[in-house]
């Protein structure tokens, strides 16, 4: 489903015109004034599946903001916006082919924030097994050497005497015992497992999600996950996706628009003719003896 059919950015008449009548400075910058008419973009195409590819200072991120701003996306993270940023949007429009249930920004900084707050779930949970381990092997050192010190003087020394025989029970073994005590409503991930379980758990039916560089928080591995994940929800959960990238991966899915940021003017094209992908093709290209032997 294509839910927003293009944006129009400021035209360069309309960036003239302002920047003639413009008599403040901030910070002697205009930005994202002439950001995209430098590049020769005047409107954004959208299809079901769009790329926004370049390097460093291309400004594929300042677009992914612009179009978040115009759809009203919802966030879980800042940006860095600048004094005429939203001057720049209010001239700036979009098109509906239909209006989604669901506009969202999905940014890296928004997966290392789940991952830091996963971990540090994990850790606690790691550090309660560690705790249990201990009690074990302490409880059944002391019942050892001590058979007769368990004597019951108060509700403390009671609930003592109950983990106690639990521990002694031959039914409980060690894993068995801190197993049963550690939560079973969390589920332990590594890294690139939760950054995955972060998107899947964020990407659902009707809506338009903005990915800035989701591959910042993957494996190659993962990152072809998530392009099967990406083109299965597109296909069968009518969602649209605009991602900013610049991973082989991501760029490959099949029937993506791909806009080059770094060509002028910009324009669409395949993804084995961008520059970044090519570098790999020629790299691995060099190497093919190794790998065939």
């Amino acid at each position: 489903m294509i839910y927003v059919n293009k944006l129009k950015l400021v035209s360069e008449y309309d960036e003239i015109e302002f920047m003639k009548n413009e008599k403040r400075s901030y910070f002697n910058t205009f930005y994202p004034f002439k950001i995209f008419t430098d590049k020769g973009l005047p409107v954004v195409n959208f299809g079901h599946i769009t790329m926004l590819y370049g390097g460093n200072g291309s400004g594929k991120s300042t677009l992914v903001n612009i179009l978040a701003d115009k759809i009203n996306a919802n966030r879980y993270s800042q940006y860095n916006d600048a004094p005429l940023f939203n001057t720049y949007t209010s001239m700036c429009s979009v098109e509906y082919n239909r209006r989604p249930l669901v506009r969202c920004v999905l940014t890296s900084d928004d997966v290392f924030d789940y991952v830091l707050k996963a971990r540090s779930v994990n850790d606690g949970i790691d550090r309660r097994r560690n705790n249990l381990v201990d009690k074990y092997i302490a409880v059944k050192r002391e019942s050892s050497m001590n058979p007769y010190s368990n004597q019951l003087k108060s509700l403390d020394d009671y609930e003592r005497w109950k983990e106690t025989r639990q521990i002694l029970s031959p039914a409980n073994s060690q894993s068995k015992y801190v197993k049963d005590r550690v939560p079973r409503d969390i589920d332990l991930f590594s890294n690139g497992e939760t950054a995955m379980k972060y998107f899947v758990d964020s990407i659902d039916a009707d809506g338009v999600y903005i990915l800035d560089e989701p591959e910042n928080s993957l494996s190659i591995e993962r990152q072809i996950e998530l392009s099967q994940y990406i083109q299965a929800t597109a296909r069968l959960m009518q969602s649209q996706f605009i991602i900013a990238t610049h991973s082989p991966v991501l760029l490959s899915m099949k029937g993506a628009v791909i806009y080059n940021l770094d060509a002028y003017p910009v324009q669409t094209c395949q993804w084995t003719q961008l520059p970044n992908v090519r570098k790999y093709y020629d790299f691995f290209m060099e190497h093919s003896e190794e790998f065939d032997s």
